[in-house]
């Protein structure tokens, strides 16, 4: 299948928005790894997937530089006011539903060797292995952030032909796929 071709696909399965965009072109910045280290999502330091854990961002940013398209999505969420947490959290389970359906939609494309991040951590098991300090169940499966890899999501978005905001009463969420080249 034709690179762009996946666009169309991730938004028939449910992606707001989809665009590609060469990785050459992304802006990594390794400060964006502090966001993580704020704990802000709560998830620092209790995920495989999640820093510390998941590796030195240098390392990560010079993995993700390897693939040569990433494959952009967003959802946009409809929040019933800005403390609308459950709101948010359902918008964040709509991604994470989206982002294993991406995958497994790729992989019966035949796609291999695509590294898929998501939007905050990796939330494949309801309680990370981590926590009880046994491997990875799902290593297959598992998936970090955007955030944790470095990419400046501020800036992606506009080249993926998206808005990183979405207006008052939204809650936006990013994914990509980093596709290895043709």
């Amino acid at each position: 299948m034709e690179y762009e071709q996946l666009p169309g696909v991730v938004c028939a399965l449910g992606a707001d928005r989809a665009g590609l965009v060469p990785v050459a072109q992304i802006a990594f910045e390794p400060s964006f790894r502090s966001l993580c280290e704020s704990n802000s999502c709560g998830m620092y330091g209790r995920s495989w997937m999640c820093p510390p854990h998941i590796g030195p961002v240098d390392e990560l940013i010079a993995q993700a530089k390897q693939y040569e398209t990433a494959l952009v999505y967003q959802t946009v969420g409809k929040l019933e006011d800005s403390f609308d947490i459950e709101g948010m959290l359902a918008a964040g389970e709509r991604m994470n539903k989206l982002s294993c359906a991406v995958r497994s939609r790729l992989q019966e494309l035949g796609l291999r060797g695509f590294l898929l991040l998501g939007a905050g951590g990796c939330r494949m098991c309801e309680r990370c292995a981590k926590l009880t300090d046994e491997p990875c169940r799902f290593p297959e499966l598992a998936m970090s952030s955007l955030e944790a890899y470095g990419v400046n999501v501020s800036l992606l978005a506009p080249q993926a032909g998206m808005q990183y905001i979405n207006g008052t009463g939204t809650v936006t969420y990013f994914g990509a796929v980093f596709l290895p080249g043709r």
